[in-house]
Order: C-alpha cells, then sequence, then structure tokens
C-alpha cells in the first residue's frame, strides 16, 4: 500500500486498529448507547426503589409485581431507545444537506438497547440491592 509517490503507509496490527474503534466510535452509536442508558437508569432507579421497599416488607398496593416491572422495564428502555435513537439520529447525508430518518436509525437503538436494559437490571438487582438491603 502506498500513500502517495514514494510513500509506504504502515500496516496497523489488529489490535492497534481495533483500539482506535473503541477510542473514536462513530456519533451515532454513541448517541444511541446514551439515549438508551439514560432510560435505563431512571427506570432502573425506580425498579431498585420498588424491590428494595417490598424486601423490607413494606405493604404496597398490588402486593409484589416485580416479574411484571422487570418485563415493564425491558420493554419501556428498548421502546425508548428505539424511538430516541430514530429521532436523534439521521442517516447520513452524503453530499446532499437533507437529512432522511429510516428504519436503520430505530434498528440501531433497539439493538442498542436490548444489553443496556440487560446490564442495568443486573448492576441494580446484583450490586445496588444487597448494599441497600
Amino acid at each position: 500500500m502506498s500513500g502517495g509517490p514514494g510513500r509506504q503507509v504502515r500496516q496497523r496490527p489488529w489490535l492497534e486498529v481495533l483500539w482506535r474503534r473503541y477510542r473514536n466510535p462513530p456519533r451515532p452509536v454513541v448517541r444511541a448507547v446514551a439515549s438508551s442508558l439514560v432510560v435505563a437508569l431512571v427506570l432502573g432507579l425506580g425498579y431498585l426503589l420498588y424491590d428494595v421497599a417490598l424486601t423490607r416488607g413494606a405493604d404496597l398496593p398490588g402486593g409484589d409485581l416485580r416479574t411484571l416491572a422487570v418485563a415493564l422495564f425491558v420493554a419501556v428502555v428498548i421502546g425508548a431507545g428505539t424511538v430516541v435513537t430514530y429521532l436523534i439520529v439521521p442517516q447520513p447525508t452524503g453530499s446532499g444537506g437533507h437529512r432522511t430518518r429510516t428504519g436503520w436509525s430505530a434498528a440501531l437503538g433497539f439493538f442498542a438497547a436490548i444489553p443496556i436494559a440487560y446490564l442495568v437490571l443486573v448492576v441494580v438487582s446484583q450490586v445496588l440491592k444487597p448494599l441497600l438491603v
């Protein structure tokens, strides 16, 4: 490979290329992860308060609805992550200035929200809850 006349471009090792990718992620990916993470943290805090209250013996109306709360948490995080990413991540414009949003933006948010919802639930239930109970 040459970078110009008489100039050789150094081949980077795969680990260096991977490290550069992780240090400089594309803006749409950062926005998708950040939007899902904000929603998951807010809802995770609410779930944590509900779970700790039930564990301590609070008599809440409706009884123990933790399973429903987890299902709603996951559904809302995935739904909100999908919609918010669709709204804030436009497709690349190319040479024109017209920005479009397609299903790909929503798909990016959907697939970013799934592991974030899981990780926030694990941190809330396995790390933070034992500290508060």
